[in-house]
């Protein structure tokens, strides 16, 4: 039986208050996320001495951020289906208090190991808040102000890159480690106050039954996957245990999964929604552009402060500007992307990063930071800010209103899987550089390390630059937005 129709919903041109209050709650816990994510990468030379005894691996501590992503990557599935049994509002809210609670935790943590642990609990909450956030505001935008909406939902990206790595630099240099994680105490509280004015009442109707099988296949084998390739740089390559058996035991579990999928009429992940050309040209230009981009991003606060000495502080001061930078052009690009195909708008912002991750190839030791990387990174940070959300936004506008959410869940793993990818696979290239060219002296440590670095960023400029290959097939023709297609149905969350 059919469900009774509804009015559709009458959208107005602008961005008025309604959607902006919206709006609001959905940027406040994206901000949260976020911004952790940068404050703990100018932390990590501090998780290096802060546990005691010998400095622990630069490998070691890297797991404080690939444990979060493991956690972020393995819940965005279950979100869906949870959103829709007990509703947006309920499952948005629960999420910051995990988020929140774990935060806590990460604080009083007494060793490496629990602090990842904590990290993990983290990435429960963290995990939700995007796919549910990005539902919320495409819903209340409309198709005609969706690349508007977007830039909204960008803000939060470009305050992290910038506040974050500051933050985090003040807090380490001022107080200790300890109080990267206590600051989202206060931030958690005012989201669960404003989430619950500001966000309509849930009437959750769960009318679609929850893929455990699916479930048993996805959530463990992406984990399992992430987990080996992350472990490549603390095993030094591939050919190891650790590596290889959770590698492909993974990997197994997604083949079958995908295998699987097409069968059951509501499953885990809609890969039906691939059939959608402008979802998959996205998704495989979201991937490379993640690996590369946000892999080559982490190196920047390692260098100047491993290479160049620079305090935790200095560091985040000193990536700022890539934020900056995109936040001049994420608001012209999300105005753009309302108006003109984003295959017109995105390669330009690839060519900027582009540009810039080959720059940073030619780092040195002494490189200037007004004369070369501040530059750099302010040029990067144009490219990003017209690069992230157009693609978000092109992928999701032809979609139909019910597969908004399961669209946006595709997406949000493929950049978790990728970033995971990136970190993995720079982290390994960075230490088998640096054990590859070993310094003569003392004096020659900075040169070498230096060395190390820009032989890293030649790998990351290559692939960004593949980037350009699936992006040259993005829309170059206005494209015709089906999300009033289906306002009759109701609505079904995520999947």
């Amino acid at each position: 039986m059919s469900a009774p129709a509804t009015t559709p919903v009458d959208y107005p041109e602008k961005i008025d208050a309604a959607v902006l209050k919206v709006a609001g709650v959905v940027v406040l816990g994206a901000i949260m996320s976020i911004l952790d994510i940068t404050v703990v990468n100018v932390a990590l030379r501090t998780f290096q001495t802060a546990f005691g005894g010998a400095p622990l691996a630069y490998s070691s501590v890297a797991w404080t951020v690939t444990g979060y992503t493991l956690a972020l990557a393995t819940v965005i599935p279950l979100s869906g289906w949870a959103a829709d049994r007990f509703g947006t509002k309920r499952l948005y809210m629960l999420a910051i208090l995990l988020f929140t609670l774990g935060s806590l935790l990460c604080a009083a943590a007494t060793s490496i190991g629990m602090l990842i642990g904590f990290r993990v609990l983290q990435g429960l909450g963290g995990g939700m808040l995007m796919p549910l956030g990005m539902t919320i505001m495409t819903r209340a935008a409309g198709p005609a102000r969706m690349g508007r909406l977007m830039a909204i939902l960008g803000v939060p990206m470009l305050l992290g890159p910038i506040f974050g790595p500051i933050l985090g630099g003040w807090l380490i240099d001022h107080f200790s480690w300890h109080y990267i994680f206590l600051i989202n105490a206060p931030i958690g509280l005012v989201a669960l106050v404003y989430a619950q004015f500001a966000l309509a009442k849930d009437n959750p109707q769960p009318s679609e039954s929850f893929d455990f099988v699916g479930m048993l296949m996805m959530s463990p084998g992406l984990a399992l996957f992430l987990y080996g390739v992350s472990s490549i740089p603390g095993e030094g390559g591939i050919g190891h245990a650790k590596v290889l058996v959770p590698g492909f035991v993974g990997l197994a579990l997604m083949v079958t999964f995908v295998l699987y999928s097409f069968r059951p009429r509501h499953p885990l992940l809609d890969l039906r929604l691939f059939k959608n050309r402008n979802l998959t040209v996205s998704t495989i230009t979201m991937f490379i552009f993640a690996a590369s981009f946000f892999g080559g991003l982490l190196l920047v606060p390692q260098f100047l402060q491993q290479v160049q000495g620079e305090t935790p502080l200095s560091a985040g001061w000193l990536v700022a500007p890539q934020g900056v930078g995109a936040m001049l052009t994420m608001p012209i690009a999300g105005t753009l992307v309302d108006k003109f195909p984003v295959g017109r708008i995105v390669p330009f912002g690839l060519v900027l990063i582009i540009g810039g991750m080959f720059a940073l190839t030619q780092i040195e030791a002494d490189s200037s930071h007004w004369g070369f990387l501040i530059p750099v990174l302010f040029v990067m940070g144009l490219g990003m800010g017209g690069t992230m959300m157009p693609i978000f936004t092109t992928a999701l506008k032809t979609l139909t209103h019910h597969e908004v959410a399961r669209g946006s869940t595709l997406l949000n793993i493929t950049q978790q899987i990728a970033s995971s990818v990136g970190v993995a696979l720079f982290s390994v290239v960075l230490t088998n550089a640096l054990k590859d060219n070993p310094p003569t002296s003392p004096a020659q440590a900075p040169v070498a390390a230096a060395s190390a670095f820009a032989h890293t960023y030649w790998w990351a400029a290559i692939l960004v630059s593949l980037t350009l290959i699936p992006a040259f097939f993005l829309p170059r023709k206005r494209e015709v937005s089906h999300l009033l297609d289906d306002q009759e149905l109701p609505p079904v969350v995520v999947h």
